[in-house]
């Protein structure tokens, strides 16, 4: 069957996860976790599920953007797309009216990560495959065919591409065998929100102390006194054997976070996450630079624009661990050329995830990326946030703290219809309710 798309949909999804203070941190203090939710319509019945990630406010401007880029979409089939996928990744990126709106950044790249993340979960329930199989699966020159190396030439060739996959095929089945039996290493973030009490930090590590995380991380960046002392607690907790992470989401100029972080080296973090402006490739090399005799790497990507600013982060020696997100760069497509610059680079991947279905998503990503790529598992983990999975109709499963490899085919984006309608801004039954208040 072709599966032409004859219809885009787009809704505003919404969870007022602020209520509880979920997802609380120094620089998005109240956030409503949502997402603009595609679903693309076939001929043949069968449906491609996608989403991009938002905190609320503007995902309306969002849904704008999906339906902008719609009329590049509808009328194509799923065969003609995914026969020239570089192509068409390069249409909706690169339309000569709709481009200067990013190029291939701010609200339009989230829209072209919601489009592109339905087809991709299209393709993989045509084929009956989890989106992770269906990529492990590819010849490696099909994979690279789905990337467009615009602008990364100098960094990563067509054929560097192809070679680093090629000879990543050796001890490929060993690999893809170990995940489905063990699942890859994932971290809590849900543990230690910005707006959590003492008491319930305590708590929440406490139980996933018994449930078998031994890697943490800690929002920090509002105040230097409180960040020490919750910081101290936490590393107490959690023993010293446990690996702790800190995350300042963008808060500190360049001189203010080495100044902070040096302050809390004492609880030996492994990395400080976005200490500046995403943007700040060299600010964020000097922090790198500055923070090494320390042993504390720094980590960034969550909001990186896409694969040209990767580039340049990793040449710039700008971090030791490479975030990837999977509806902040454009799906899949791009996804990959990152994983396969950070492997040319030698950083590893350690994907952002958590909000309303990224851990769904880049857990594909990232199992990809072991099995196909860099073949490693030394100081990588799939960030996990225990939030809003059970409105997916294939959710997440952790078991001892490790992400099990989804078996159901597609991206596992759905979301349950239920949960949309309840939670769809601002006519769900959710926000008549808030809204009352």
């Amino acid at each position: 069957m072709s599966h032409k798309i004859v219809n885009l949909r787009v809704r505003d999804v919404r969870f007022p996860t602020s209520l509880e203070q979920h997802g609380s941190d120094a620089m998005h203090t109240d956030p409503d976790y949502s997402a603009a939710y595609v679903v693309l319509d076939t001929d043949s019945g069968l449906k491609g599920f996608g989403l991009t990630f938002t905190l609320g406010k503007g995902t309306e401007i969002v849904l704008c953007a999906v339906k902008a880029l719609a009329g590049l979409v509808i009328g194509k089939s799923l065969q003609e797309i995914v026969s020239n996928f570089r192509g068409f990744y390069r249409l909706l990126t690169s339309d000569g009216q709709m481009r200067w709106l990013g190029p291939e950044k701010g609200v339009i790249h989230l829209a072209t990560a919601a489009v592109l993340n339905a087809v991709w979960d299209l393709w993989a329930r045509a084929e009956g495959k989890p989106l992770w199989k269906l990529l492990v699966d590819m010849d490696p020159k099909q994979i690279v065919s789905c990337i467009d190396f615009r602008y990364i030439t100098d960094v990563l060739t067509e054929e560097e591409a192809l070679d680093i996959l090629v000879k990543a095929q050796e001890g490929k089945k060993q690999r893809e065998d170990q995940m489905l039996k063990e699942g890859y290493p994932a971290y809590t973030t849900s543990c230690a929100w910005l707006g959590y009490s003492d008491q319930q930090l305590k708590q929440l590590c406490s139980d996933a102390l018994k449930s078998g995380w031994t890697r943490f991380k800690v929002k920090v960046g509002a105040d230097l006194e409180d960040d020490i002392r919750r910081c101290r607690l936490i590393r107490q907790m959690i023993g010293p054997s446990s690996t702790l992470m800190i995350d300042a989401n963008q808060r500190w100029d360049v001189a203010e976070a080495i100044s902070w972080v040096s302050r809390l080296a004492e609880v030996k973090p492994l990395w400080i996450e976005e200490p500046t402006s995403p943007d700040d490739i060299l600010g964020h090399a000097a922090i790198s630079k500055a923070l090494a005799p320390l042993g504390i790497g720094v980590a960034t990507g969550e909001q990186c624009h896409n694969r040209v600013m990767f580039k340049q982060f990793l040449q710039a020696s700008a971090l030791q661990f490479v975030q990837i997100d999977s509806c902040r760069l454009g799906s899949v497509n791009e996804n990959l050329a990152v994983l396969l610059m950070a492997y040319k680079f030698q950083v590893p991947v350690c994907p952002h995830a958590g909000g309303v279905g990224l851990c769904e998503l880049v857990q594909h990503l990232i199992l990809f990326d072991y099995i196909c790529v860099s073949a490693d598992l030394r100081n990588r983990m799939c960030e996990y946030v225990d939030h809003l999975h059970e409105h997916f109709t294939s959710p997440v499963v952790i078991q001892d703290a490790h992400y099990m490899p989804p078996k159901d085919p597609g991206y596992s984006c759905e979301m349950l219809e239920e949960s949309v309608n309840r939670h769809e801004y601002p006519e769900g039954d959710i926000w008549k309710q808030e809204i009352k208040k």
